[in-house]
């Protein structure tokens, strides 16, 4: 076993954190590592699940084997059976050469699926099938091809929500929830944000030859804060911070900073949207889509979240919206939003 990936008062290998919550999360981990039991990791995004993930690999036998992930919601429907899964040369316009998907390049090791979720019905419906025959065929190809691999899932959604809004098949969910296992967000584990902070301000003193310091207003305002974007969250705070301080980090380089200060930021008001009386069905859905880009300022995952939509059909919308033309952002911000 790797002598780093070891239980002891700050975490368990790359996972940190003293309190009792993640405490439980660390003697979960240390039970179903060493099995073959596929583990569904469900948390709020930034909590660190793909840690946790690189944590279950290491401690099991496949540690000298493989990690690959893909992230399930980043790559386009039309081509995530070829990620998954590879392809053969000339099996579609492009495919100059065979390539090899991630089961094939994971088969020894573990493949993380990240916002397996976001995964189109029909492919969880193969995804299914290879988890339980262990074959598969690539893309264009005729020859069957035996994968050896363990996986490792990972939502941030309720995994229930997701079967009864067709979002997540009830059968690969049994499948992929072996073991599922829980990841507390940051706000419910608020002693372990000082360890945080401090082990990730030392990583950033070390890479730069430094000595900062967190001052005593700085360090209370982060244990404070609720952190809604977790650990990734914290991170970027830090080194936000870090690289604007000179010896010591405090909270006044940050106040001006508003949603990325490391406060309690007051959260404005939404947008409101008008639609003229005789708008087509389309165009309204398609205004109200830009309008919520605007005001989550580019985030599509967070523009999703609000319209209450996957992301995968957030971008499908915005890929047909480019092929028919460039929103017209004037009409946008002068007449589609007004805070009610």
């Amino acid at each position: 076993m790797d002598a780093r990936i070891t239980l002891h008062e700050a975490g368990l290998g790359n996972l940190l954190g003293r309190s009792h919550a993640m405490k439980q999360v660390f003697g979960l981990i240390q039970r179903v590592a060493p099995t073959e039991a596929t583990v569904m990791i469900m948390g709020e995004s930034g909590s660190g699940k793909e840690i946790v993930a690189e944590c279950i690999h290491q401690l099991s036998h496949r540690a000298q084997g493989p990690m690959v992930a893909i992230n399930c919601g980043s790559i386009p429907a039309s081509l995530i059976e070829a990620e998954l899964f590879g392809y053969e040369k000339g099996s579609f316009t492009g495919a100059s050469r065979s390539h090899a998907g991630v089961f094939e390049r994971a088969t020894g090791g573990t493949l993380f699926l990240d916002e397996v979720t976001e995964m189109p019905l029909d492919m969880q419906t193969r995804l299914l099938r290879v988890l339980e025959t262990g074959r598969f065929y690539r893309v264009g190809g005729t020859q069957e091809i035996k994968t050896d691999i363990r996986v490792v899932a990972a939502t941030n959604r309720n995994v229930t929500d997701a079967v009864a809004n067709r979002q997540l098949r009830e059968d690969l969910m049994y499948r992929l929830a072996v073991f599922p296992l829980h990841l507390p967000p940051l706000r419910e584990r608020a002693g372990d944000v000082p360890p945080l902070a401090e082990h990730f301000l030392g990583l950033l003193n070390r890479a730069n030859s430094t000595h900062k310091r967190f001052s005593p207003t700085f360090a209370e305002a982060l244990r404070t804060y609720r952190w809604p974007g977790n650990v990734r969250e914290l991170k970027n705070a830090v080194e936000r911070s870090f690289i604007l301080a000179d010896d010591v980090l405090d909270l006044d380089f940050t106040l001006s900073m508003a949603a990325q200060a490391p406060r309690q930021i007051e959260q404005p008001r939404p947008a409101g949207l008008h639609v003229p009386l005789g708008s087509r069905l389309d165009e309204a859905e398609r205004s109200l889509i830009e309008v919520t880009l605007e005001y989550c300022e580019g985030d599509k995952r967070r523009t999703a979240a609000i319209l209450g939509c996957s992301l995968k059909t957030l971008y499908n919308k915005l890929n047909s919206y480019a092929r028919t033309g460039a929103p017209d952002h004037a009409r946008i911000v002068s007449s589609a939003m007004s805070l009610q």
